[in-house]
């Protein structure tokens, strides 16, 4: 069913988190092509702090944002155990969703989701901001031109130093952990260059029991013809961010993949035989490109290349990898090298 078009989509915020104040509403501030109408909390001062920041209207509970008629869509950036409600809320409701990563906690109800939002035409994003930064599309398209040659092997980091001992990434009744928190841009990278057919042949997560989440992990896929994906991924680290393509032939690496700043420009390292380059490209704000690509989905049906079947297809990866990992608790890992 093609989606429910709206001639300039009106957006209520569904939650006050960190996310949403630091990058995603200012994006939607800045692009003409949506409205801020309403921001919704359970905690009305928190609500009228975002509103007078951000502008639109401050909502008590997040049921009264769904039932006003002049909301088109929603931006679900709560708890990850939360999204499953609010999402099959909001399309039950009619509304259009952004939400962040990950839309659910198994593949078994993020295709519940998909399927609710194919059957009532409405466009259900998961905010992987990463896939809206035009280097991904430049590294595509140098891997197809034959750049490196076939490809051999990815691999793909994400991590970064330990937050505060209250942030959200560290309660299990929220859906916490690393895996699904930083895990899934790894995984997600290995499916955007080697395809949907990857197995899961070894994999470990590091966990902490008294927290009860996994801090960081690994996992090593294999794709068809011998290919193969190591990922690592964590938040007890340095930081880092970046992929690298070896193929029969050369290297291709991105250095700052996952969170560049709006006013970074990216630089594409492409290593061969004889010759080593760097690609500068221009700079690009990657959430104001998601807000764009929602706002395309909606009033166009411009597909963006975020929602579906990679979407579920990357659920089941995520599922897969979480129950072949084996899991080594804190108390067992050594820190150092003696």
């Amino acid at each position: 069913m093609s989606a429910v078009k709206a001639a300039r989509p009106r957006i209520g915020v569904l939650g006050c988190a960190a996310i949403a104040a630091r990058r995603m509403l200012p994006a939607i501030n800045a692009n003409p092509d949506v409205e801020l109408v309403a921001i919704a909390s359970r905690d009305r001062e928190k609500a009228e702090r975002f509103t007078a920041r951000f502008g639109g209207e401050p909502v008590t509970g997040y049921d009264r944002l769904l039932e006003r008629e002049d909301v088109d869509a929603v931006y679900v950036p709560l708890p990850a155990l939360l999204h499953v409600e609010w999402i099959d809320r909001a399309l039950r409701a009619g509304k259009h969703v952004l939400a962040e990563k990950p839309l659910a906690p198994t593949a078994k109800e993020a295709a519940a989701l998909v399927s609710l939002a194919e059957e009532r035409g409405l466009v259900l994003l998961e905010s992987f901001m990463f896939l809206c930064h035009s280097q991904h599309a430049v590294v595509r398209q140098l891997v197809a031109d034959g750049v490196i040659g076939d490809l051999r092997t990815l691999t793909a980091e994400f991590a970064f130093p330990a937050k505060s001992p209250a942030d959200i990434r560290y309660r299990p009744d929220v859906g916490g952990g690393a895996l699904t928190d930083i895990g899934v841009y790894p995984v997600r990278t290995a499916l955007l260059y080697l395809g949907p057919e990857l197995e899961v042949l070894g994999a470990w997560l590091h966990h902490d029991a008294g927290r009860g989440v996994d801090l960081g992990g690994a996992a090593l896929l294999g794709g068809p013809d011998g290919v193969s994906a190591n990922l690592i991924f964590g938040m007890e680290h340095s930081y880092r961010s970046r992929y690298a393509l070896w193929g029969s032939s050369g290297r291709i690496s991105v250095q700052w993949a996952y969170t560049p700043p709006p006013t970074h420009s990216p630089v594409i390292r492409v290593e061969r035989q004889d010759r080593v380059e760097e690609l500068t490209l221009p700079a690009e704000d990657q959430f104001g490109a998601v807000v764009s690509a929602f706002a395309a989905r909606i009033t166009r049906g411009v597909f963006s290349g975020l929602e579906g079947e990679s979407v579920v297809t990357q659920a089941e990866l995520v599922d897969r990898i979480r129950d072949n990992a084996v899991v080594r608790p804190l108390e067992a890992r050594g820190t150092r090298v003696r």
